[in-house]
């Protein structure tokens, strides 16, 4: 009889228990749906602010199209610090609308952990109470009971627990693959946090740099056109004369490039460095161009591949890679050239640059992974606009040195540069995906 009642005890109290235990698939907490809801809102948010950076972007397109002049500088510099405004406040709802998304993960993992304790409490309360009741054989049933329904009721009792112990069993398993999942998910919403917090800065910085470069126009044209147009010409002729005197000095250093130190031409190795671009130069004029004229002849000597972008645009790592050095030819008056730049090492045996950046986001010894960002699209050193410059180098050709180690008539002085000899410039297209 005892026996009896310890299973009714079983079906009526503990089976109710572990039957109880919400699923993970209908969380209908108020605070989580919550949350939910302020997600959406900054979704419909973040929609309206690429209309308006879409607008920005059209409106600087019609503006580059124009004759440069003065107005038309200020105009630029304007419509790029609304566009940037726009980039600004974007990150921010994205940080915020990530901030959200990770404390809704949080109600997810303590609801699934505190799931996951009650199952195991109720499995454990099974276990111990069978292993008290012991465990009977049909003919030890039937010999205690006087009619045979009592007999299958009581053995259909057990059954029911063990089935249901089963199931539970299983289901505890599901909850922890959820909790892992949920976890790995907020593991990366914090790394995302991160970046988009890194992301903020840089574009903070971007603002900051245009304020400046506003202001700096100003003060040097005192907003008289004749002044704007004879400094452009004088930084055209500085801009030609250190790019002669580059071009006379890599041209007679030595480098032997063996093809098997880097990959074959015409292998995907690199992803593109911007997200959207238009390709404004290609790669030419070189001494490499010069010997498969067929492919490069008659183009200007240009030693990478411009992509046209508008100022502020992240610059991505397109490869894993190390920056071995960064540099601001600015930083020097009078020294015309690659304003902002970063050159990162591959291991397949190339290395690359990242010239005119506004913003420079890495240091050197930094360790890079595709997709980073590593800088932000600028306008510095001599630029007619906004883009990237993006140069191929093998690695064993390029070195980084002073410019008055090359000739001292150009005045930039301790600037420094990547040098590399001529045989050392690839063309970036062998290597990037299709346009």
């Amino acid at each position: 009889m005892h026996k009896r009642l310890f299973v009714a005890f079983l079906i009526g109290v503990l089976l109710p228990q572990i039957l109880l235990v919400t699923p993970p698939s209908v969380f209908a907490e108020s605070e989580i749906d919550k949350l939910k809801t302020q997600i959406q809102d900054r979704g419909d948010r973040l929609a309206e602010i690429e209309a308006e950076i879409a607008k920005f972007e059209n409106e600087l397109t019609k503006v580059g199209g124009e004759k440069k002049t003065l107005q038309s500088a200020i105009n630029k510099l304007e419509i790029e610090r609304k566009k940037v405004n726009a980039e600004i406040t974007r990150t921010e709802n994205l940080i915020t609308s990530t901030d959200l998304e990770i404390n809704k993960l949080i109600l997810e993992i303590n609801r699934t952990e505190d799931d996951i304790a009650k199952t195991e409490a109720a499995i454990g309360a099974i276990i111990r109470a069978e292993y008290k009741a012991g465990n009977e054989s049909l003919v030890e049933l039937v010999l205690e009971h006087d009619r045979l329904s009592e007999v299958w009721s009581t053995f259909g009792a057990f059954e029911n627990i063990r089935n249901t112990l089963s199931s539970k069993v299983s289901e505890l398993g599901t909850f922890h693959d959820l909790l892992e999942e949920q976890r790995g998910t907020s593991l990366n919403k914090r790394k995302e946090l991160s970046s988009l917090k890194n992301q903020y800065s840089g574009q903070s910085e971007v603002l900051v740099n245009n304020k400046q470069e506003q202001a700096k126009l100003l003060e040097v044209t005192k907003s008289e056109e004749r002044t704007y147009q004879q400094l452009l010409a004088e930084q055209k002729t500085a801009q030609e004369q250190i790019l002669k005197e580059l071009r006379d000095f890599e041209s007679k250093l030595q480098f032997y490039l063996d093809p098997s130190t880097v990959p074959v031409p015409g292998t995907q190795v690199f992803s593109w460095p911007l997200a959207s671009f238009v390709v404004t130069q290609y790669f030419g004029g070189t001494e490499f161009a010069a010997r498969n004229a067929s492919v490069y002849g008659g183009r200007a000597y240009h030693p990478g591949v411009d992509l046209g972008a508008p100022r502020g645009t992240p610059i991505l790592a397109p490869l894993t890679g190390t920056v071995r050095a960064i540099g601001n030819t600015d930083a020097v008056p009078g020294c015309y050239s690659w304003g902002k730049w970063t050159l990162i090492d591959h291991a397949n045996g190339l290395s690359t640059l990242y010239a005119h950046q506004d913003v420079i986001g890495v240091s050197p010894g930094q360790k890079v992974n595709t997709g980073d960002i590593i800088g932000y699209v600028g306008n510095t050193g001599y630029s007619t606009g906004p883009h990237l410059h993006f140069t191929v180098y093998a690695k064993g050709g390029v070195t980084v040195r002073k410019f008055n180690e090359i000739k001292t008539v150009t005045s930039c002085g301790p600037a420094t540069t990547p040098i590399a000899a001529t045989d050392a410039y690839l063309d970036p297209m062998l290597y990037l995906p299709p346009e």
